[in-house]
């Protein structure tokens, strides 16, 4: 049977409905059951977002979506189909109302979930900079004194101003991508994604 990966986040509800205008059934989220029936012969796995990838890389799922983030921080050896409509934002630095983002004489420490993103988008930009990785709460780093700044995803801004945070660059603009593991693509009978 062929499987689709699924983020579990953010991403999820927007898929589902992309998927319902293609023709596949809406499933039944009430339970915990993490492989789910969508019609016309494929089931949905739900996964946490960067886990996406490495399912489809692997062959545990003929297809996924997932955010342009994680394809540039993992860079997964996975055909990237298209782009989707939804899941727009934007992948940003990030610092303290009032603090100076420029380092001096030292790096400037910046705590983020995309470490390889980060060092190569703000390399280009010149600074210097000691990158923290960290997997969750991202907007905390600075507050406590673990870093002077972050990177990190940036959809509407609030959660950065509830945290006493400006963003202070966008590096990069990411969406929602369909992407396809090498080995089942070619065996997949029909383009159902295509327009």
């Amino acid at each position: 049977m062929p499987r689709i990966a699924l983020t579990k986040g953010r991403l999820l509800e927007p898929a589902l409905a992309w998927l319902s205008e293609k023709g596949f059934t809406r499933p039944d989220l009430a339970g915990r059951a993490l492989c789910l029936p969508l019609g016309r012969g494929w089931e949905a796995v739900l996964l946490k977002g960067p886990d996406v990838a490495v399912f489809v890389q692997n062959g545990a799922a003929d297809l996924g979506i997932v955010g342009s983030d994680v394809l540039e921080e993992d860079r997964p050896d996975a055909y990237d189909l298209r782009d989707l409509p939804f899941g727009r934002c934007r992948l940003s630095l990030a610092a303290p109302v009032g603090s100076e983002t420029v380092p001096g004489q030292t790096p400037l420490r910046v705590a983020t979930k995309y470490p390889r993103t980060a060092e190569r988008l703000l390399a280009a930009r010149g600074l210097w900079v000691r990158f923290i990785r960290v997997t969750s709460s991202v907007e905390l780093a600075p507050l406590l004194g673990l870093s002077d700044a972050i990177v990190d995803l940036v959809d509407t801004g609030g959660t950065l101003r509830e945290n006493g945070l400006r963003e202070v660059s966008v590096l990069l603009p990411v969406q929602s991508h369909l992407i396809a593991n090498r080995g089942a693509y070619r065996f997949l009978e029909e383009p159902w994604w295509e327009g």
